[in-house]
């Protein structure tokens, strides 16, 4: 029986790079003036998040950092 070769389902850089960056979800922010926020770090999980900002406190201690959870959207094609 000869195969359908259009029935393949090829996986394209861009889709493989989305789904990697929405297993990061949560991240780290250093807080800056004007209520402006820099991503430092991301995570899969909270607890690492949260032991990785422990360590960045005790490293820079008057700097402000904050765990966010980050939900990265897809723009919407139109």
């Amino acid at each position: 029986m000869p195969q359908n070769s259009d029935n393949k389902v090829q996986i394209s850089e861009p889709q493989s790079k989305n789904y990697k960056q929405r297993l990061n979800s949560w991240a780290i922010a250093r807080l800056l003036p004007d209520a402006q926020r820099e991503i430092i770090a991301r995570f899969r999980s909270r607890s690492d998040a949260d032991g990785y900002m422990q360590h960045l406190c005790q490293v820079t201690p008057n700097a402000s950092f904050m765990v966010v959870f980050d939900c990265q959207r897809e723009e919407a094609a139109i």
